[in-house]
């Protein structure tokens, strides 16, 4: 018989555990694009957030994947090179590089984000619809405390997306 503290840690091993191996099996079975190859899972990482807030710069990148600024340098690199994001110089700072996702980008977030829920789905089949709601709320209070330990800043809006698009076109001769 385990005394509160010790149970409490023994769930909280356990919950260790699962996680992982939710992990694992996301990670495996997420997309045929994170295959090995392809993408990978930091990169789609970095692909989400540059979706969710369009423009990000190079020490901001460093800062949410835990990364030094050439390491991040590099991940962007690829992702480049792939054409799913362009790098541009900021206008009022030509030592600040941001970085943008392109409309390539963007669609195979979508695709890989549409697989995820189908996935999800198939998984929730195996709950009850309160177990579902439960899930639900618990993953949201879980989210919600660990986006309350990143530096939420509001998002840029689409103009500058398209400026930053513009101006890589122009800089590159291809309007």
């Amino acid at each position: 018989m385990l005394n509160g503290t010790d149970q409490f840690r023994a769930d909280a091993e356990r919950l260790s555990h699962i996680i992982l191996e939710m992990q694992r099996c996301f990670i495996l079975h997420l997309c045929k694009e994170l295959a090995p190859g392809n993408v990978s899972f930091p990169q789609f990482f970095l692909l989400a957030a540059l979706d969710h807030k369009e423009i990000l710069t190079m020490s901001e990148i460093a800062r949410k994947m835990g990364h030094t600024t050439a390491a991040a340098s590099g991940l962007v690199a690829r992702l480049e090179n792939l054409g799913y994001v362009v790098r541009s110089v900021a206008r009022e700072d030509r030592r600040k590089v941001m970085v943008c996702i392109t409309e390539k980008g963007s669609a195979l977030v979508r695709r890989i984000r549409e697989e995820m829920v189908g996935n999800l789905m198939k998984m929730m089949t195996q709950l009850t619809p309160g177990e579902q709601k439960a899930w639900l709320q618990i993953y949201s209070k879980i989210y919600d405390y660990c986006q309350s330990k990143d530096d939420p800043d509001p998002p840029l809006r689409s103009k500058s997306r398209r400026d930053l698009l513009m101006s890589r076109r122009f800089e590159n001769g291809t309007r």
